[in-house]
């Protein structure tokens, strides 16, 4: 399609009316913030332990700032693991536009919308890409995010496991340690990916503002409301996300 020809596309479904579609679920939006909040506290907190700022004058035990910031790392990357789990759960029992198969392209309608979208983010198309969840380059990132998410977990264990007390539920981890190279290994491997992480975070929220400029369907205002406002040939084109046709949305906005 030419250039032209795609801009008169894209000006056409700005016209159109537009469908209110329930995309995210509460657990799906749940999840995403309890995430993003742990990620936070944990970088905030991680910083400190590996680069102790702001130091008080005098013995330790009565200013415990060391002690507080491990205990708030210990159950911030608590939240954080239960969270993530209960995520990989959801790909396999939630609803379809939380499925694994958002992540993974397995059908062709997935393998031609990351060919669009590439086009799109490469400048190569003014042709937005369109999808009712998570576009297909969306997907496969958020694979590589997840990835990075189950590195800091076992990393973080390990080191947890191996300082913890004999009688901890937390000393059955220390174990790990020598399957990630040891603990000045893990601790460099913990450090490499939560910049990593932080990096995404930067990209995601770019992304997102992106993408809800240029499509113009709430797509940064869906992680707080679960809608989207999409037009009837991006419901028909993205109708593998809800499955029969007999439960497509049909709130029309205002």
């Amino acid at each position: 399609m030419s250039t032209a020809g795609a801009y008169r596309r894209w000006h056409h479904h700005e016209e159109e009316p537009r469908v209110r579609v329930y995309v995210w679920d509460a657990v799906v939006r749940s999840v995403h913030w309890l995430l993003a909040g742990a990620i936070v506290v944990l970088a905030v907190t991680g910083l400190y332990i590996g680069h102790p700022y702001g130091g008080s004058v005098g013995p330790a035990s009565p200013h415990f700032l060391m002690g507080w910031m491990k205990t708030v790392h210990f159950y911030a990357a608590i939240v954080f693991t239960i969270s993530f789990a209960a995520r990989v759960l959801w790909f396999f029992i939630g609803p379809k536009q939380a499925s694994w198969r958002q992540f993974i392209p397995t059908t062709r309608a997935r393998w031609a919308n990351l060919t669009r979208t590439l086009r799109f983010y490469l400048l190569l198309s003014v042709e937005t890409p369109g999808a009712v969840a998570h576009n297909a380059v969306a997907g496969l990132a958020y694979t590589a995010v997840f990835l990075l998410y189950v590195v800091m977990i076992v990393t973080g264990f390990a080191l947890y496991g191996a300082s913890a007390n004999v009688g901890s539920f937390m000393y059955l981890f220390h174990g790990l340690w020598p399957w990630v190279g040891g603990l000045q290994t893990a601790r460099l491997i913990h450090h490499v990916v939560m910049w990593l992480l932080l990096a995404f975070v930067i990209h995601h929220l770019y992304s997102a503002l992106l993408t809800s400029k240029q499509e113009r369907n709430g797509e940064l205002d869906s992680i707080f409301s679960g809608n989207k406002f999409l037009s009837r040939e991006e419901i028909d084109s993205g109708r593998d996300d809800f499955g029969p046709r007999k439960s497509a949305p049909t709130h029309v906005r205002t």
